[in-house]
C-alpha cells in the first residue's frame, strides 16, 4: 500500500475495510486437518439472543480475539468457535413482552406459532449482534458459527439427555422448586437472587386447640401469613416445657375443614425464635418440605401456576398471593385470632429474570443426579487438567461443586428444547427417546403418546458448548482437532451456571476436560464502580464509543421516556470523566476500545470503564499512525531480510534492546492472561522508547545525508515499526494492518499482518551498555527540560547548557553525545562538556542527576523580579509544609502507634522537603546573578 497518508487515523475509514478485506480472503478460516500446526481452540461463549451487545461483551469479546489472533500469529491453527445461545427463558420473556403491547399473550398464539414468532425475531437480533461482533474486530471462523436450536446441536442435546436417562442419572420426581408466577416456570437454586436485609414482618396469629383435646390456643410467628391456608402442622421443640403437653393435639384450621396435628421437631424449631411454635406448610418452604417427609405429612399446594391462590384456599381463591396476604391478616383479626407483628428483617428470594419474588411450590419435574457428575469435575482441576485463573476462585468452584444439589433442568416456557420424553395416554408410561417423531409407548406399545411439554434449561444445552458445536455425537474431525479446548474465557458471575456444568459434561459425554484453562475476568462497571443498569443510567453502548454519539442520544436510547435533564445528570454523575468532553464522545474507533479494555486487569472483579481512558488510547493509535507516518517519508530504497539489523549508533542499539525487553513483557502477559501487562509494555515502548525518546534522537541522521549512519538508522526504524506493529496487532487490529500495509516487509511474509509471525524477544537485541548509556542521557536531558519548566523558558529560547562530571566514561558518552544533547534541551551553541570541579558559571542554575552536573545559563532570559515572586512563593509554601511535617512527627501518638513504614516515609518526606528548601534559597542567591 503506498497511498499519501493523511495527517490523522481516521478509524471508520480503516476499519470496515480490513474487516471486509479479512473476511473475504478466510483470515479467520480453522482448518480441521490435521496440518502439523498445533491446534488452539477457544470457545466463544454464546451471547443470548436478546437484541444489542453491551460493554460486558465488548471486554468478553476483546480478551478473546486477542488471545486468538496472539495464537493464530503464533503459528497455531486457531479456532474461535462462534455461535449463540437461545436463552430459553430470558428470550421468551423479551418476545411476550412485545406481544403484551400488542394487547396479546403467548396464549392467545399457541404454541407452535408463538415458537414461530420466537425465530422470526431471533434471525433479526441474531443478525445485528453478528454485525456489531464484527466490529468489535471480533476473528471466528464464521462459516462455524452454531445456534443452540440449530438441528444439529438439538440432536446433541437429545443424546445427552437418553444417555443420562438411560444411565439412570436423569429422573422424574414431585419436590419442592423454586417457582417464577410471571414467568410461569421452575427455576434452579442458581438462578434465584436472594435479597438480603430487606424489611418484613413477623406476623403472629393463633391456632385454637380442637376442644376434643382440651380447647385453648397456641400462637405461631410467620413472615408469610397468606401460606397458613396450606398449613398441615405446627411444630414445636420436643423439649420446650411450654409446648411439650400439646404435642399430638389438633388445631382447628380458622378457614378449612382441616385438623391440624402438633408435632415435636428438633431440627425445624429454634425456641428461642418467634413464640417457639411454628406453622408448617410442606408444599410451600424448603424447610418445612423436609420436616413434613420426616413426619408424613400432607403437601397441599395453595397457589396457581400465576401466583394466585387456588381452590385449596376457600374463600380466598382467585386472589393474588400479595392480596391473599392482607386478606388473611384481615380475617385473622375478625375472628379475634390475630396476635400483632414487629419488624423484622428477611431474605427476598427473586428471579433473576423476571424479578418477581420465587414462591417455593410443589412440582413435578425434570432432575439431574448432580454428585456422580460433580466428583470428575472437582478432580479436574485438583490434579491440574484444567486450570482456573485468577486461583482465588478455585475455592469457590470447589466449595460449589463439594455441596451440589441434583439439577432441576425442566422449565414451563415454550421456546427452548422440548423434553425428548413421551407420555402414554392408555398407560401412562414415559418413553424417552432420539427421534424427534412420537414413538411407540414403551410399556404398552400404544401410539396414544403426547411429548412432555415441558422444555430443557438453557444451561443444560449450554453445558454441551464445547463438544456439541463440533458436530458430537458424531466423531468429527474437528472434534477430534480442537477438542479439549485450549482456553475458556468467560465472567466469574458463570463459574456456576456454565462453566462447572461445562466441565462435568465434557468428562462425562467426551472422558476428558473440555478446557485446559478457566480464565475468569470481572464485571465492568461506570467509573464509580456502580454496576451498569438502565435505572441507574450508567449504560454506554460500546459502539457508541466506536464510532461517537451524543450523550442525549446515548441517554435517550438507554432509558426512552425518562426525563432528559434528569437522564444526562445520572449519566455525567456516573462519567465524571465523559463532563471534560462536552456534549458527547467523538468516534474513538474500535482499536482505542479495544486497547482500553486490555488495559484492564482481568482477574479484577469490578472494572471501572473511563471514557478519558479510551481518548487517551484513540491518542495512542494517532500516535501509531504518525510514527509511521513520519517514519515511511525516510524509507526510500530500505529493505529488510527478516534479520535484527546491525547497529553501531547509541539510539539504534538501545531501541533494539528496549524492543526485546517490551516483547518479553507482552508475550508473558499474553501467555499468563495478563493483557494488562501486554498493554502497559506495548504502550510504554511504542509512546516512550519508540516516539518520544528514538525518532527524536534518530531525526539528525535520517534528515542528513546518505551515509552509514543514515542508512542504519533507516534500517532500525523500518525493522523496529514492523515488528512494533505486529507485536500490537492482536490488541488493535485494524490500525496495525493499515500501518504495516505501509511498511517495508522481508521476502515471504503473509499478505496479512493477521498471519504474520507474532514477534519474539529475539527479534530485539538486548544490550546492557546502550541501556546503562541511554540511561545517563535521558538523565541529563530530562534534568535540563525539568530546569527549563520550572524557569518557564519559553521552547523556542536557547540557552547555554554547561554539563560537568567526574566520570571518565561519562564525560566520553556526553562528548559523543553532544550533537543530539543540544538539540533536545534546546542549548544555545553547542552543549559545553567539561570535568567536574569548577565553580557554577554565574547567572547559571545547577541541577545533578546521575553524577552529572547540568548547568542552564538563565541570565538575559528570566525576569529577575518575575523569579524572585516565583522562588518566594514556592519557599512560603515549602516552609508550611516543613512546619507541618515537623509537627506530625513530633507526636508521640504517632511516631509510637503508626504503622513503622509510615513513619518512616514521613521522614523521608521531611528530608526531601528540607532538601528543596535549600535549593530554593540557592535559587533566591541566583535572581541577583541575573
Amino acid at each position: 500500500m503506498t497511498t499519501e497518508m493523511s495527517k490523522a487515523f481516521d478509524p471508520g475509514e480503516v476499519e470496515a475495510r480490513w474487516y471486509a478485506h479479512w473476511e473475504r480472503e478466510g483470515v479467520f478460516d480453522a482448518p480441521d486437518a490435521q496440518t502439523g500446526a498445533p491446534a488452539y481452540c477457544l470457545q466463544m461463549p454464546p451471547p443470548n439472543v436478546t437484541g444489542s451487545l453491551h460493554m460486558g461483551h465488548a471486554m468478553r469479546c476483546t480478551f478473546e480475539d486477542t488471545l486468538v489472533r496472539y495464537h493464530r500469529m503464533s503459528g497455531f491453527d486457531a479456532l474461535f468457535q462462534p455461535g449463540m445461545d437461545h436463552a430459553g427463558i430470558a428470550t421468551q420473556t423479551v418476545v411476550e413482552r412485545q406481544l403484551k403491547r400488542e394487547g396479546l399473550s403467548r396464549h392467545d398464539l399457541g404454541r407452535e406459532e408463538f415458537t414461530a414468532r420466537v425465530w422470526r425475531w431471533r434471525h433479526e437480533s441474531g443478525g445485528r449482534i453478528a454485525l456489531q461482533q464484527r466490529e468489535l474486530g471480533a476473528s471466528p471462523d464464521w462459516k462455524r458459527s452454531v445456534f443452540t436450536m440449530d438441528p444439529g446441536y438439538a440432536a446433541a442435546v437429545r443424546e445427552a439427555f437418553c444417555r443420562l436417562y438411560e444411565e439412570g442419572l436423569i429422573y422424574r420426581a414431585t419436590r419442592l422448586v423454586n417457582w417464577d408466577c410471571e414467568a410461569r416456570t421452575v427455576l434452579s437454586d442458581l438462578e434465584v437472587e436472594n435479597e438480603e436485609g430487606q424489611n418484613g414482618e413477623l406476623y403472629e396469629f393463633a391456632y385454637a386447640i380442637d376442644e376434643a383435646d382440651g380447647g385453648g390456643e397456641i400462637v405461631v410467628a410467620t413472615t408469610r401469613p397468606e401460606t397458613m391456608l396450606g398449613d398441615t402442622a405446627v411444630a414445636v421443640h420436643p423439649d420446650d416445657e411450654r409446648y411439650r403437653h400439646l404435642i399430638g393435639k389438633r388445631l382447628r384450621h380458622p378457614f378449612v375443614d382441616r385438623l391440624v396435628p402438633v408435632i415435636g421437631d428438633a431440627i425445624l424449631v429454634d425456641p428461642k425464635f418467634g413464640t417457639g411454635a411454628v406453622k408448617v406448610t410442606p408444599a410451600h418452604d424448603f424447610n418445612d418440605f423436609a420436616t413434613g417427609k420426616r413426619h408424613g405429612l400432607l403437601e397441599i399446594n395453595i397457589l396457581t401456576l400465576d401466583g394466585k391462590i387456588n381452590e385449596q384456599g376457600g374463600r380466598f381463591a382467585g386472589l393474588d398471593r400479595f392480596e391473599a396476604r392482607k386478606a388473611v391478616k384481615r380475617a385473622l383479626a375478625e375472628l379475634k385470632l390475630a396476635r400483632g407483628s414487629r419488624p423484622h428483617v428477611l431474605t427476598l428470594p427473586r428471579s433473576e429474570r423476571s424479578g418477581t419474588i420465587v414462591e417455593p411450590m410443589i412440582s413435578t419435574q425434570w432432575f439431574v443426579k448432580m454428585a456422580p457428575l460433580a466428583e470428575p469435575a472437582l478432580a479436574a482441576v485438583r490434579d491440574g487438567r484444567t486450570r482456573i485463573l485468577p486461583e482465588e476462585w478455585v475455592k469457590t468452584y470447589e466449595h460449589f461443586l463439594g455441596n451440589i444439589q441434583d439439577w432441576c433442568i425442566s422449565r414451563q416456557l415454550w421456546w427452548g428444547h422440548q423434553v425428548p420424553a413421551f407420555h402414554c395416554a392408555q398407560c401412562s408410561h414415559v418413553t424417552v427417546t432420539r427421534d424427534e417423531r412420537p414413538p411407540r409407548c414403551g410399556g404398552c406399545g400404544g401410539a396414544d403418546v403426547v411429548q412432555d411439554e415441558d422444555v430443557l434449561d438453557t444451561w443444560f444445552s449450554s453445558g454441551l458448548w464445547p463438544f456439541a458445536t463440533l458436530g458430537w455425537p458424531a466423531a468429527t474431525p474437528a472434534l477430534a482437532k480442537y477438542y479439549p479446548g485450549s482456553d475458556l474465557e468467560t465472567g466469574y458471575d458463570i463459574l456456576f451456571f456454565w462453566v462447572a456444568r461445562m466441565m462435568m459434561m465434557g468428562l462425562h459425554f467426551m472422558g476428558e476436560v473440555p478446557f485446559r484453562r478457566v480464565l475468569l475476568s470481572g464485571l465492568i462497571v461506570d467509573e464509580n464502580g456502580d454496576k451498569m443498569s438502565k435505572v441507574k443510567g450508567n449504560v454506554i453502548d460500546p459502539l457508541d464509543l466506536i464510532h461517537g454519539a451524543t450523550f442525549e442520544e446515548m441517554v435517550q436510547r438507554a432509558m426512552p421516556g425518562a426525563p432528559l435533564t434528569e437522564s444526562l445528570t445520572k449519566f455525567k454523575k456516573a462519567y465524571p470523566s465523559a463532563a471534560e468532553m462536552g456534549s458527547g464522545f467523538p468516534a474513538f474507533g474500535t482499536d482505542a476500545l479495544r486497547l482500553t479494555l486490555t488495559s484492564y486487569s482481568p482477574g479484577a472483579k469490578r472494572i471501572a470503564l473511563a471514557p478519558k481512558r479510551v481518548e487517551g488510547y484513540r491518542h495512542f493509535c494517532n500516535k501509531m499512525w504518525n510514527a509511521t507516518r513520519f517514519v515511511s517519508a525516510y524509507l526510500d530504497g530500505v529493505s529488510l531480510d527478516g534479520a535484527v539489523p546491525a547497529a553501531t549508533g547509541l539510539a539504534n542499539r538501545w531501541i533494539l534492546s528496549r524492543l526485546g525487553a517490551a516483547l518479553g513483557e507482552a508475550r508473558a502477559g499474553l501467555d499468563a492472561y495478563r493483557l494488562d501487562d501486554t498493554t502497559s509494555a506495548l504502550y510504554r515502548f511504542f509512546w516512550t522508547d519508540l516516539c518520544d525518546w528514538f525518532l527524536e534522537l534518530s531525526k539528525p541522521a535520517l534528515y542528513g545525508d546518505d551515509g552509514p549512519a543514515r542508512r542504519e538508522t533507516q534500517a532500525v526504524a523500518a525493522y523496529v515499526l514492523e515488528v512494533a506493529l505486529r507485536a500490537l496487532h492482536p490488541l488493535a487490529p485494524f490500525v496495525t494492518e493499515e500501518l504495516w500495509q505501509r511498511l517495508p516487509k522481508p521476502a515471504g511474509r503473509p499478505a496479512t499482518i493477521a498471519k504474520a509471525p507474532y514477534p519474539r524477544p529475539e527479534e530485539g537485541r538486548r544490550d546492557a551498555e546502550a541501556e546503562r548509556e541511554m540511561a545517563i542521557l535521558q538523565e541529563v536531558i530530562g534534568a535540563a527540560r525539568s530546569a527549563r519548566t520550572e524557569h518557564e523558558l519559553s521552547p523556542a529560547v536557547e540557552v547555554p547548557i554547561v554539563l560537568r562530571s567526574a566520570d571518565e566514561r561519562a564525560l566520553s558518552l556526553l562528548s559523543r553525545e553532544r550533537a543530539v544533547i543540544t538539540k533536545l534541551t534546546r542549548a544555545q551553541g553547542e552543549v559545553v562538556v567539561e570535568p567536574a570541579g569548577g565553580p557554577r558559571p554565574r547567572g547559571h542554575v545547577l541541577g545533578v542527576t546521575g553524577g552529572v552536573e547540568v548547568l542552564l545559563g538563565l541570565s538575559g532570559h528570566v525576569d529577575p523580579a518575575k523569579e524572585r515572586e516565583r522562588v518566594t512563593r514556592q519557599q512560603k509554601k515549602v516552609e508550611k509544609d516543613v512546619q507541618l511535617m515537623q509537627k506530625r512527627l513530633s507526636l508521640p501518638s504517632f511516631v509510637e502507634k503508626a504503622p513503622p513504614e509510615v513513619v518512616e516515609q514521613a521522614k523521608a518526606d521531611l528530608a526531601a522537603l528540607l532538601r528543596r528548601q535549600a535549593d530554593l534559597a540557592l535559587a533566591l542567591e541566583l535572581v541577583e546573578e541575573l
